[in-house]
């Protein structure tokens, strides 16, 4: 909230590491889905991969360390995937790191997946 009481609304996006871009439930496979919405192609670049890691280090800890739990009761204890949703796929330059991201996330009983769709902001908030 500002401080005049109206509600802030923040962008959602890899490019916003404060906010987790949507919370859904997959009732097909069991799992609260955190995805991460990407609208941009991928450009081999350090600081687009930048700043994935850190959104997924936000999204790291707001499961780890119960965050979703506590603002979702209802997901509690539930499996958790994020789920990287953006409109092409990640190139050769992208792969390592997201290989060592999947890993990373099952290590510690996550699961992390990239699902390409043409408009990763289809189911966008009224406001944006």
């Amino acid at each position: 909230m500002a401080e005049d009481g109206a509600e802030v609304y923040e962008a959602r996006g890899v490019e916003n590491p404060r906010i987790v871009d949507l919370v859904t439930y997959d009732a097909d496979a069991r799992e609260v889905v955190l995805a991460i919405l990407e609208r941009r192609p991928w450009n081999g670049g350090r600081p687009q991969l930048e700043e994935h890691e850190e959104k997924l280090n936000s999204y790291f800890g707001y499961v780890l360390d119960g965050h979703l739990g506590r603002q979702y009761p209802q997901y509690a204890g539930l499996r958790v995937r994020i789920e990287l949703r953006c409109p092409e796929a990640p190139g050769p330059r992208e792969q390592p790191f997201f290989q060592a991201a999947e890993q990373y996330a099952a290590s510690e009983g996550l699961r992390l997946t990239v699902a390409v769709t043409p408009d990763p902001f289809a189911d966008r908030a009224p406001w944006e």
